[in-house]
């Protein structure tokens, strides 16, 4: 293990005991994304959503508070040490996708479809249920980008981002 993957691990262990959960990259990080990325903030300056910031250890970060990312690839263009890379469809720009928490305002029968109306590949759906209303969320992960858009959208914080290799993070 590597000096910076020593500082990352704890700098990660310390936001999740904080509640922040893990950082998260610029889509298509490469798995050597520490080790390439020069932080020189060109992704940064680039990013039309202003998503990207520098965080701990002058790497860029992703923050989905205000916006979601379009997926439009400036930030690849840029990154002259390829810590950046394009790895396929948009559907392999991040290793997450979304969740609906159980304190989603439709699932207590509020209606709200904030995320649906942000989710601009439609993975997110509110079909018709036989009596019942309001519909309640179904997210299809074969079409979830991941993009944070659905996240930045709930006026409730009930969308969260889960890598998709695991339950929960």
């Amino acid at each position: 293990m590597t000096r910076t993957d020593n500082n990352n691990n704890r700098r990660n262990f310390f936001r999740r005991l904080s509640g922040r959960g893990d950082v998260r990259r610029p889509p298509w990080s490469s798995a050597a994304f520490l080790d390439r990325c020069s932080g020189c903030d060109a992704c940064i300056d680039v990013c039309p959503e202003g998503i990207l910031t520098r965080g701990g250890g002058g790497y860029p970060e992703l923050s989905f508070a205000q916006e979601g990312c379009s997926l439009c690839g400036d930030c690849v263009t840029v990154c002259e040490p390829q810590a950046i890379q394009p790895l396929g469809s948009v559907s392999k720009a991040f290793p997450w996708h979304a969740e609906v928490q159980p304190h989603c305002l439709a699932l207590a029968s509020i209606h709200c479809q904030s995320c649906q109306d942000a989710c601009e590949s439609n993975a997110i759906r509110f079909p018709l249920r036989p009596g019942g209303w309001p519909p309640q969320p179904d997210i299809d992960l074969e079409r979830c980008t991941g993009c944070g858009a659905c996240y930045a959208a709930c006026p409730n914080q009930a969308i969260s981002l889960l890598t998709k290799d695991t339950a929960h993070v």
